[in-house]
């Protein structure tokens, strides 16, 4: 077997807050009808890589009922790869979760080694590109490469987010280091790797027994191979590619699809997206509704006088009449009631935005400002939910009120739990 993928979507990505508290954060959807992790399973079909490992860790289920057998993907195979779901066990000697990247594949060393694959490829599933990796595997191989890094340019100013590297003018990698507080370069490790599978056994065997390494590849795996001297080599990326680890990030990616061109086509029938998606009924757009610039998914209905702007909309979303969303994503089966205003947010599925209510109320606080409301919480009529506030998981109208009977949220605040039994 020319390649196998492993695919690390066990993240907690509390940086994405309200978002991921009852979902991993690959688990997240994008894009109105995807989950994050389906740009990187589709990554894989599309380059001909049907033989899948999936490695799951942080509130596992939501991603395990989304991917099951991966048929959506044609990866429900029985004999000839197909994918398969692993999470952390305790057995004799193996404790419980994860310590880190490599752990999770050293923990899971048996699977990867089964038919001896020449490659090993690892991926991290939450992150949105489009990428060939048989073109990337072609260039491992012609390289002789240990092991090959997937590398982009990134703004000066977040690259402390990323691992740093410097190459010399072969694109071997002489330097790395993971989130320096000061970075040296903006040439930024993507997370995607392709590893000679029998260097990679020998290595994650090694790491494991350093009491004091971190287990991971950033901090330890590719720095040590570094200092071995081993051929490993950095791969440029030209296209577009974000690690949507923020809300910030997300919502950026979301405005990133509505740009004309936008950044990421997802209408390019070479390069299919595909995912589990329930049956939904078309979209219903009702007389003197506006649409601008935007996204609209199965199931969503825009009631009379609404005006949507720049904005995401996913499934079975209702938009009620006389509202008005500006760059907001709108996540699976929200209801946003008669009057509202909704503006720069992310609002999570089933969230209910009552009559009059207003969501990222323009205030001056600096930067993009988004406002977040989580999964199943109901916002009251009337109620203001400042710029960059946050509203967390199943919160009832009553719970907000009894914290803010003033009717504001005010700018940056957050309200995450009940404050009341």
């Amino acid at each position: 077997m020319r390649s196998r993928a492993v695919i690390l979507a066990g993240g907690e990505g509390s940086r994405l807050g309200v978002l991921t508290a009852k979902r991993a954060k690959p688990a997240v959807p994008f894009a109105g009808k995807y989950r994050i992790i389906d740009f990187v399973l589709s990554n894989c079909v599309n380059s001909g890589i049907f033989d899948v490992l999936v490695l799951t860790q942080y509130r596992p289920h939501s991603l395990n009922e989304h991917i099951a057998l991966g048929r959506p993907w044609d990866l429900d195979r029985s004999f000839t790869g197909g994918v398969k779901l692993l999470q952390p066990y305790q057995g004799r000697f193996d404790t419980d979760w994860y310590a880190g990247t490599a752990d999770a594949v050293t923990q899971n060393l048996n699977f990867v080694r089964r038919s001896h694959p020449r490659n090993t490829l690892i991926l991290s599933g939450d992150h949105i590109y489009e990428m060939d990796y048989d073109m990337l595997i072609d260039f491992h191989e012609e390289n002789n490469a240990d092991a090959t890094v997937c590398v982009i340019r990134v703004p000066m100013d977040e690259a402390s987010r990323y691992g740093i590297m410097a190459v010399d003018e072969h694109d071997h990698i002489v330097d790395f280091v993971e989130k320096p507080a000061n970075p040296p370069g903006d040439l930024a490790n993507m997370g995607v790797y392709v590893f000679k599978t029998d260097v990679l056994d020998r290595l994650l065997v090694e790491d494991a027994l350093k009491d004091d390494s971190r287990h991971d590849f950033g901090y330890n795996i590719i720095p040590s191979m570094i200092a071995k001297g081993m051929n490993v080599i950095a791969y440029p990326f030209g296209g577009y590619w974000i690690d949507v680890g923020t809300i910030d990030a997300y919502w950026e990616a979301h405005m990133d699809l509505l740009d004309a061109p936008p950044s990421l086509d997802l209408n390019d029938r070479s390069w299919i997206i595909h995912t589990r998606s329930e049956e939904r009924p078309p979209v219903r757009i009702e007389k003197g509704a506006i649409i601008e610039d935007s996204m609209i998914t199965d199931g969503a209905v825009i009631a009379a006088g609404a005006h949507v702007v720049r904005s995401v909309v996913s499934p079975g979303v209702y938009i009620g009449p006389d509202t008005y969303v500006y760059e907001s994503v709108i996540l699976t089966d929200s209801y946003i009631e008669k009057g509202a205003r909704i503006e720069r947010s992310v609002i999570d599925k089933g969230v209910v935005v009552g009559y009059g209510a207003r969501v990222g109320e323009a205030v001056d606080v600096g930067d993009l400002a988004i406002s977040c409301v989580g999964k199943n919480t109901t916002i009251p009529p009337n109620f203001i939910v400042e710029r960059s506030a946050v509203l967390g998981t199943d919160l009832d109208a009553a719970d907000i009120l009894d914290q803010y009977p003033e009717g504001v949220i005010p700018a940056g605040q957050q309200m995450k739990f009940r404050t009341r039994q």
